[in-house]
């Protein structure tokens, strides 16, 4: 997802704003009076597309909420994959929802501890697909997490037995942060 921001600078703004006629109520139509002022609006147009790729290709990797996300991910998922049930419960919500397009819907804390004893445990881990981990924040909650990641099966000798997408969502409070949601999808075999 693209969490580029449009701030229009001053010469921006002239060329994208729609101006009153002297009736008040018709939008302005530029008109030039000569490729002069044509060709500057042009640059001036150039200059800021030019400065709209510069914003959005600062990476979002570089923010603290994204470091503060990829941590907790990396806390959450190193307890799953080794069956640290009391860490993992510490970071989840009382009331989590884990949403799974195979399995249907969670709900609770306990429920997802026992699927993870009796389902993961010592059977399979889990991995993140680093370069698909997006972080957004929301505002007065929390964050939300969305990637890829791919599943071993150790009774598989450890292979890579598919990947999924996934979102999660953070919720930030005294405490630290807890996972509230997750929606797990479009599951797929190994490619």
């Amino acid at each position: 997802m693209n969490t580029t921001r449009w701030i229009p600078a001053p010469a921006c703004s002239r060329i994208f704003s729609s101006e009153t006629s002297r009736r008040g109520t018709e939008p302005h139509v530029h008109t030039y009076k000569g490729e002069g002022e044509a060709t500057l609006r042009i640059i001036t147009l150039m200059l800021c597309l030019a400065v709209a790729c510069v914003v959005s290709a600062q990476s979002p990797k570089e923010s603290p909420l994204y470091q503060e996300i990829s941590g907790m991910d990396t806390q959450l998922f190193g307890a799953y994959n080794r069956c640290e049930l009391d860490k993992f419960g510490k970071l989840v919500s009382d009331d989590v929802e884990f949403y799974h397009d195979k399995t249907g819907l969670s709900v609770g804390k306990t429920a997802l501890l026992t699927a993870l004893k009796q389902n993961i445990c010592g059977k399979v881990t889990r991995e993140l697909v680093p370069t698909s981990l997006e972080v957004y924040p929301l505002q007065g909650y929390g964050a939300v997490e969305i990637g890829v990641h791919r599943f071993r099966h150790t009774l598989e000798g450890g292979q890579i037995s598919g990947e999924a997408k996934f979102i999660q969502v953070w919720q930030k409070n005294a405490d630290g942060w807890k996972l509230t949601r997750v929606i797990s999808f479009d599951h797929q075999p190994a490619r």
